[in-house]
């Protein structure tokens, strides 16, 4: 798939089932996020033909596998510093593994194959450094970094106030990430943070509801395809109403998050045990996810 101009100055390429964007400002541009791991060369080579220059940075939303799968590939490559929040550099100097995934939340295939994704952590070493206070954007004046932790403890979005563009990361999804159908599909929907890989509830209603009050005029997630306009909003407005009602009822993290600080992870609620017929279903998600996998594979080599 190629690069996609969303708004004024942004771009967003899709790598498997995780979205990047190259952000332009001033003759000067970073990247936010680096995808599924290899891709580093599909986003070289779309950085070069937008840009004449490397980046100035790489902004991370936060550390899970999908963000960080070409980072440090990146980074070498162009000689360039990461920022992230300060609670997500832990996971991102080998001093935590995120909370394990919870597989029973959610339904759907990737759900039941989240046990088998990497929690971390990444060594990046002094390359990583933490996002300035006060929301400012390193190399973005137009911008500014909102906290929105609760699928992981320090994750942020990116907000353009003059137009209203929100990078949400995975604060919010627009399509329902747990769905392999919808995600192959990209069905378009408003949506809570992929399920399996939250760990605070409590944090993430907060921050969808922070992103909501914000009323953005482009709504553009970790994954799924960018939204726009009215339709977008009051669907996004409808999550932050009833996430009571659309988050999981029960689960590992549900009442009680994992408890993380500077540190890392440092207090786990106890595993949540899955009914009988869990293996033959990871059984069979397997399959359906490995045909599919197959079947990008080969989209994506005709592509090249």
């Amino acid at each position: 798939m190629p690069v996609q101009q969303i708004a004024d100055g942004v771009y967003r390429l899709r790598t498997l089932m995780a979205n990047v964007y190259f952000v332009e400002e001033s003759d000067r541009w970073v990247l936010i996020d680096t995808g599924v791991r290899g891709y580093a060369a599909s986003i070289r080579r779309e950085a070069a033909r937008l840009f004449r220059t490397r980046p100035f940075a790489i902004l991370l939303t936060h550390g899970h596998f999908d963000r960080v799968g070409n980072v440090r590939t990146l980074a070498r490559r162009w000689r360039v510093p990461i920022y992230a929040h300060p609670l997500e550099i832990p996971y991102l100097t080998g001093r935590s593994a995120y909370a394990p995934p919870d597989p029973s939340v959610g339904g759907g295939t990737l759900s039941w194959l989240s046990r088998f994704m990497s929690r971390g952590p990444i060594n990046l070493g002094q390359h990583v450094q933490m996002l300035p206070p006060d929301g400012i954007v390193p190399w973005l004046e137009e911008w500014q970094w909102v906290p929105t932790p609760g699928h992981t403890p320090g994750h942020v979005s990116f907000y353009r106030p003059s137009d209203g563009v929100i990078l949400a990361g995975n604060a919010v999804t627009t399509t329902r990430q747990e769905s392999t159908l919808d995600v192959m599909t990209q069905r378009q929907k408003v949506w809570r943070p992929p399920a399996y890989f939250t760990s605070d509830w409590t944090s993430a209603q907060r921050s969808v509801e922070r992103l909501a009050l914000l009323e953005p005029h482009v709504l553009a997630a970790g994954h799924g395809r960018p939204m726009y306009g009215a339709v977008m909003r009051d669907q996004l407005r409808d999550l932050a109403i009833n996430f009571d009602r659309i988050m999981p009822s029960r689960g590992r993290y549900v009442p009680y998050p994992a408890i993380a600080d500077e540190r890392g992870v440092v207090h786990l609620p106890p595993r949540v045990r899955l009914t009988n017929g869990s293996r033959a279903t990871v059984a069979i998600a397997a399959v359906a996810v490995g045909i599919a996998l197959v079947a990008a594979a080969r989209s994506r080599s005709a592509a090249s």
